[in-house]
């Protein structure tokens, strides 16, 4: 009998390891292809990037890849250490799932908006803490750093709506009109690039102005020197020729 029920509780272990979505249906009729297979691996590891460098709890972030067509995405409310090969998960640019069978992140409709519009190869959202409080305190991330010349200038913050709705994916559009980024007041980050490590690499540089700023304006009697839009302008012309050729 104590057998039987080890056996019970395994299955149980098991089956919740792999049923974190909100609902799991029958796959899709298609199998990954292998370039999907390759940026399916890809997206994982960012995703879990996403954790391990603090910058998302839990599975409160998600992450895409464009492959095509097809937008890979990670699925919804499923831990991303728990996420297989198998898993792969990808929608078409109307957001009808077209690969696996987990249900997509409760977040498409910002993926999606941010691929119609832009040239996105990959989009990184995450709700991390220094960049989200910063969304709760001012219109527009003050110029602490030229490295918002990278994002393409001033950082908006768009106007709160709830979260997966189209009204959100609008107002993230509009904040992201000749940025590669913003933030998305009381709720987290959103950042795109032509590839994932690019979108990434945004998101956590957001991270890290947004923590030099709120650091600055929390010594009392001071406040921080912030740069013109001028300067910023300069400077991510600058960026443009940055790092290696070739």
């Amino acid at each position: 009998m104590a057998e039987e029920r080890r056996d019970q509780r395994g299955d149980r272990d098991a089956r919740d390891a792999r049923e974190g979505a909100q609902e799991v249906g029958e796959p899709w009729g298609r199998s990954a292809r292998a370039e999907e297979t390759e940026a399916w691996e890809a997206l994982v590891a960012t995703a879990r990037r996403t954790v391990s460098d603090g910058l998302v709890v839990g599975t409160s972030g998600n992450v895409s890849v464009r492959v095509g067509d097809t937008v890979l995405v990670t699925p919804s409310g499923v831990p991303y250490d728990r996420l297989t090969p198998d898993d792969a998960t990808g929608v078409d640019l109307d957001g009808r799932q077209v690969l696996g069978s987990l249900v997509p992140t409760s977040e498409l409709p910002m993926h999606l908006a941010v691929y119609r519009a832009t040239d996105a190869g990959a989009v990184v959202h995450t709700h991390a803490v220094h960049a989200t409080a910063v969304s709760t305190l001012v219109p527009e991330l003050p110029l602490i750093h030229y490295m918002a010349g990278g994002l393409g200038g001033p950082v908006r913050i768009a106007p709160y709506a709830t979260y997966g709705t189209e009204e959100l994916a609008e107002n993230m559009l509009r904040a992201l009109t000749d940025r590669t980024a913003c933030l998305l007041q009381n709720h987290g980050t959103i950042s795109y690039g032509t590839t994932l490590d690019q979108a990434y690499d945004r998101t956590a540089q957001l991270e890290w102005m947004c923590r030099l700023w709120l650091t600055a304006s929390s010594v009392p009697g001071l406040a921080p020197t912030l740069l013109s839009k001028e300067q910023v302008a300069e400077a991510g012309e600058r960026l443009r020729g940055y790092g290696q050729r070739g």
